[in-house]
């Protein structure tokens, strides 16, 4: 069922997503060769709960409940990648990294990825195109709309560019509990789905590869990486249906593109 939420929810929710965009802002100086991932993920951690949240994923049940604030993902890995202080970041590999942050009871969830040291051109391209793919679905996601118009946006411009779409995973509702529904597919057809009506809040994450959208699950239980063994970028933000345009959670004012 999907949950509308109030102009009072919605304001808290945009504190969590400021909390996250923050996270953003305190980590990327760290991301560079040598750092360990679970440095990465200690620093996200200390400035969610400075500013009086919680780690939205700290504890989420799964094969083992999920043991950090943040999933860090390297080349290949999709999603889920687990912070690790033997992991070191590398020159030239790309990183995901997604945070989650809980306010008053309510949710902020964003992903972005960075080049490390000097990077390939063709992974840079894949990095843009996943967050050009975010921006350009969100500007289906209007009133009246559907969730098919969003997803159809950002598959149409990623298979434009020759990129794997992921389809087994996809965005979703977003509020008191971190995944709710609708799903929000990063494929489909336009037309088709739920209507978008004032008051749903969504987290829309392209992720797209530059192979196939096959994919698999590491023996971590958690991990999720392509099946073929290509990279993979992931772009994410929370944002709330309005009578007018969406209200983006999870960027700080100077962030917002398109």
């Amino acid at each position: 069922m999907v949950t509308i939420k109030s102009w009072e929810e919605i304001e808290i929710m945009r504190e969590a997503g400021r909390i996250v965009a923050e996270v953003f802002v305190a980590i990327e100086p760290f991301l560079r060769p040598g750092v360990s991932t679970a440095k990465i993920d200690s620093i996200a951690e200390e400035v969610i709960r400075d500013y009086g949240a919680e780690p939205s994923f700290l504890g989420v049940p799964g094969p083992v409940p999920y043991p950090a604030a943040t999933c860090i993902s390297i080349d290949d890995e999709v999603v889920h990648g687990i912070p690790n202080v033997n992991r070191l970041l590398q020159e030239g590999q790309i990183v995901s990294v997604d945070v989650g942050a809980k306010i008053h009871g309510l949710h902020g969830d964003a992903a972005r990825t960075w080049p490390i040291g000097e990077t390939a051109s063709e992974l840079l391209d894949l990095i843009r195109t996943a967050e050009d793919c975010f921006w350009v679905g969100l500007e289906q996601a209007r009133v009246g709309n559907r969730i098919g118009d969003i997803s159809a946006a950002v598959q149409k411009l990623a298979e434009a560019k020759g990129y794997g779409v992921i389809r087994t995973l996809c965005g979703h509702g977003i509020g008191h509990e971190l995944h709710e529904s609708p799903n929000v597919p990063n494929y489909g057809k336009a037309g088709y789905g739920p209507r978008l009506e004032v008051g749903m809040t969504l987290a829309l994450e392209p992720m797209i590869t530059l192979g196939g959208y096959a994919v698999r699950q590491k023996s971590d239980g958690w991990t999720i990486v392509t099946a073929d063994g290509k990279a993979a970028a992931h772009y994410e933000n929370s944002f709330a249906i309005t009578a007018d345009e969406p209200i983006v959670f999870t960027v700080l004012k100077n962030e917002q593109s398109l």
